[in-house]
Parts: structure tokens; sequence; C-alpha cells
């Protein structure tokens, strides 16, 4: 069993790690938005989960690669980001409550979810980027892979819904997390309540997971509040390295 870590910093005076989900090349637009919108709350430090095996073109390769020079952390997010086949029937209430037609991992086998994960990981090298630290799973499903077999992979850390595994240390870190993709009614209550949860839980850094229409949903002012409380923002790698 992997040790947990447990950061227990007072939540005045706390650390945040900002992502910026599903970039790929249809949300750039929305991309460019949120970071001026994170520009414009004073946070320059944030991640990007890149979906490696859409159609990028080499401007739009670019733009990930000066985003990278600027101090951006590149994380993978899957290779297509979308289920395509059958569906289990986990993955068919999973996807009805939860992610939708996203979680790319659930219904696949534990080698075609090792196949994806090592696939988005080359494609960083082959288009010139710097090969990434952390791999999040799109929805945070890993599916069917067990943890033990994360070490045959080529990441070094995975995150899930609680927090991110270090492989080389073999320590799950917890870290809250909030999230603003709200298009429902329903969602827009569940996630009010988890949200309220875990900026109060005592324990950090703050994960704050922004989706590429999140400023066009009703849970932005939050968004903007949570940013407002965080004195320092930080990387994963920063984070995993700290703890």
């Amino acid at each position: 069993m992997p040790d947990v870590i447990f950061d227990l910093k007072k939540i005045s005076g706390k650390s945040a790690i900002v992502s910026i989900h599903d970039v790929m090349p249809s949300t750039l637009p929305q991309v460019k938005k949120l970071i001026r919108f994170l520009s414009a709350h004073k946070v320059h430090t944030f991640t990007l989960l890149i979906v490696s095996g859409k159609d990028w073109t080499d401007s739009q390769i670019t733009q990930l690669q000066k985003w990278q020079d600027n101090g951006a952390e590149l994380a993978g997010h899957g290779w297509r980001h979308r289920i395509s086949g059958p569906k289990s029937t986990w993955h068919s209430v999973h996807a009805r409550f939860m992610s939708r037609n996203e979680a790319e991992h659930l219904s696949k086998t534990r080698q075609e979810i090792a196949n994806t994960i090592c696939r988005c990981y080359e494609w960083f090298g082959q288009v010139g980027l710097d090969k990434p630290f952390l791999y999040v799973p799109p929805a945070w499903a890993m599916g069917s892979l067990p943890r033990k077999e994360f070490s045959r992979l080529p990441f070094d850390c995975y995150e899930t819904l609680t927090g991110v595994f270090n492989v080389r240390k073999n320590t799950h870190r917890y870290m809250p997390l909030v999230g603003y993709m709200a298009d429902t009614a329903i969602r827009i209550l569940c996630l009010k309540i988890l949200n309220a949860v875990n900026v109060a839980w005592p324990v950090g850094p703050l994960r704050v997971a922004i989706h590429p229409d999140d400023l066009h949903f009703p849970l932005r002012p939050d968004l903007s509040r949570h940013l407002a409380r965080v004195d320092r923002f930080v990387t994963y790698k920063e984070a995993m390295e700290e703890g």
C-alpha cells in the first residue's frame, strides 16, 4: 500500500494548483480567454491538460510551445478524450451522471489504457514539446488499470479525483478539488456543495480545475472568489516536490 501524505496547512494562506482541462485544437480560443481571465486575477502559474491525439496543426503546437516557454506546465490528458465502441454497464451509468462521453478509459482493457497513456506521452516529444510530468485521465477515470501497473508507464504522476499518485515514491497525496462545469441545475447544486466542502478542507494545496466553457456557466463568480482566496499558485511538479 502506498503512503498517504497530508499537508496540514491552514486554509488561510493556502496554495493552489490551477489547471485548464481539455486543451485541444477546437478549444484553443476558449483556452486563450481563460489564460487572459487568469492573468486578470494575477494567476500566472497554471497547468494545461493536453489531449494529444487530436489533429494539431504546426501553428497550434507553436502556441503550446510559447505557453510552455512562458512557464505553463503541460500535462497529458488522454488521446482522444471521447469514448468509442460499446460501453459497459458501469460506463453507461458514469457517462449519464458524471462524464457524458468523455471518460476515454472506461470500457477499455488494461492494455488498451496503457497504450493510450504511452501514446499520449510520446506525442509530446514527437512534436518538440517537453515530455510531461503528469497524466490526468479524462474525467479523472483511470478505468480498469490498477495502480500497481503505473510503474511500467512513462509518467511520474497520475491524478485522480482524490489527489495525485507519485509512481517513483509510491505515495498518494490527497488534494481537495473544485470545479465549475455546471451547465444544468443539478450540476450547479452538486458542485456548489462539493466546492464548499473542498475549499474549507484543511489539506492542501487546493486543485482548481477549469474547463474551456466555464466562464459562460453560472459558477464563474465562485471561480473568481476561490482564486482571490489563494496566496500562492504552484504547478503540480512543485506541489509534489514540496510534499
